[in-house]
C-alpha cells in the first residue's frame, strides 16, 4: 500500500534527524536551512506484539512486518505560498502525501540556530499552518474560475461544487484548515478533487531535549494543549536521542530509555500514531507453516480487497475468507484447536477486515 506519512516543519527542526532514526536512511542532516531538496522516503516496519505471538504459535520460518512510508520533506518558511524558499517546489511535495506530521522545535540549542529571533512553538505552527492554507487558497480559487468556466453551459451541474469550494475558500481566507470542516460527503468530495494540503489529517511532533524527557517540558505541553483543541494528537519525543537509540541493541535501548521513564521508543509511539492517523488496520497471514505476514488495509476495506493486496490472483478467483480474530487464537494456542473450538469464520468478499485479523483467502486458479 502506498499511502504516505509526509514530515514537515520549519528547518532546523529535526526532521531529517527524525527521518534518519525512522529509516537508518542516512538523509543528510546539517543545520542550516534546505539540506533536504528533494523529498526522501524511507519504510519503516512496525513492530506489532501480535505478530511475534503469532510466530510462537505457528512457528514458521520467517516473520514478516508490515510497514509504513514515511517522506521527509524540505522546511517550508514563513513565505512559502509565495515561493520563498523554494516554497512552491517544496509545498508540490506535501500535496502527494496523506497525512502529514508536523515537527515542532521544543529545544535550544546554540549550535543549530532557529529561524526566528525566539523559539515559540504555536508561533511555529501557525507559520506552517498560514502557509498552507495559502497555498490551498491559491489552488481552490483558480479551481473555482474554473468550475464557473465550465458551469456556462450547465449552470446547475457545477452549482453545488461551486458552493462547497467558496465555503472552502472563505474557511481557507481565514486561515483555517479544511481536514474537520467539511459538512458532509458531498462537500469533501468537491473538496478533494483540487488536492487541498488542509484537507489532510495531521499530527504534531514536539521534539524535545533529552533533558525534558519524558513530559517534554513547557514548550512541548503548550504544542499537546495547541493539538487537543484542535482534536489532534502529539508525540514527545527527542530525535536525537532515538537516532543513538535506533543504532543500539534492544536491550539496551530498553534500558536506557527506562532511565528516561520511558516504556517505548519515541520512535514506535510516532509510527503508530501516524498508522491510526491514516485510519489503518493491520491483518495476518500464514503461509503453510513457512511465513506469517503482517498486511495494511484501510479501515473498513473488504475481504476482496485484503485478497488484492496479497496478490491480485486470489482477488480475481476469490471464493471465500476463513478468518480468526487474533484474540481468539491467541487464547486457543493453535489454529487447530481453533477450528475445533469454531472460532474460525467463513466470510465473503464483502466482509469488512478487523484489525488483528487472522485471513485466509480460499479461490480459484
Amino acid at each position: 500500500m502506498a499511502l504516505q506519512l509526509g514530515l514537515v516543519g520549519l528547518p532546523n527542526v529535526g526532521k531529517s534527524t527524525l527521518f534518519n532514526a525512522l529509516t537508518r536512511a542516512n538523509a543528510a542532516v546539517a543545520s542550516y536551512p534546505f539540506t533536504t531538496i528533494d523529498p526522501n522516503v524511507g519504510v519503516v516496519s512496525l513492530a506489532d506484539a501480535r505478530l511475534e505471538r503469532l510466530g510462537e504459535i505457528i512457528r514458521p520460518e520467517r516473520l514478516v512486518p508490515t510497514a509504513l512510508r514515511v517522506v521527509d520533506i524540505a522546511g517550508l518558511v514563513k513565505g512559502a505560498s509565495k515561493g520563498e524558499g523554494l516554497g512552491n517546489q517544496f509545498l508540490s511535495h506535501v500535496r502527494n502525501v496523506d497525512a502529514i506530521a508536523m515537527v515542532v522545535r521544543c529545544f535550544a540549542d546554540e549550535d543549530v540556530p532557529h529561524v526566528t529571533a525566539t523559539l515559540d512553538p504555536i508561533e511555529d505552527i501557525e507559520v506552517i499552518a498560514t502557509e498552507l492554507a495559502l497555498a490551498d487558497l491559491a489552488v481552490i480559487e483558480r479551481h473555482i474560475e474554473r468550475l464557473r468556466s465550465a458551469a456556462k453551459g450547465n449552470p446547475r451541474a457545477y452549482a453545488d461544487q461551486i458552493v462547497a469550494c467558496e465555503r472552502a475558500a472563505a474557511l481557507l481566507s481565514q486561515g483555517r484548515t479544511l481536514y474537520r470542516e467539511a459538512l458532509d460527503e458531498a462537500e469533501r468530495a468537491a473538496w478533494a478533487e483540487p488536492d487541498l494540503i488542509t484537507t489532510k489529517p495531521m499530527l504534531y511532533v514536539a521534539n524535545v531535549s533529552e533533558h525534558d524527557l519524558p513530559a517534554g517540558g513547557e514548550l512541548a505541553q503548550r504544542v499537546c494543549t495547541y493539538a487537543r483543541e484542535r482534536s489532534a494528537d502529539t508525540v514527545v519525543l527527542c530525535a536525537t536521542l532515538e537516532a543513538e537509540l535506533a543504532e543500539w541493541d534492544l536491550a539496551e535501548a530498553t534500558t536506557m530509555l527506562a532511565e528516561y521513564g520511558l516504556d517505548a521508543t519515541g520512535l514506535q509511539r510516532f509510527v503508530w500514531a501516524g498508522y491510526h492517523l491514516l485510519d489503518l488496520i493491520t491483518f495476518f497471514t500464514t503461509t503453510g507453516g513457512k511465513e506469517v505476514r503482517a498486511w495494511t488495509l484501510r479501515q473498513g476495506q473488504t475481504a476482496l480487497q485484503a485478497a488484492e493486496q496479497i496478490h491480485t490472483d486470489l482477488a480475481k478467483g476469490f471464493i471465500r475468507a476463513e478468518v480468526v480474530a487474533f484474540e481468539s487464537l491467541d487464547r486457543a494456542g493453535s489454529m487447530a484447536h481453533a477450528r475445533e473450538q469454531g472460532l474460525l469464520r467463513l466470510e465473503g468478499r464483502d466482509y469488512a477486515i478487523a484489525d488483528g485479523d487472522v485471513v485466509h483467502i480460499r479461490f480459484n486458479v
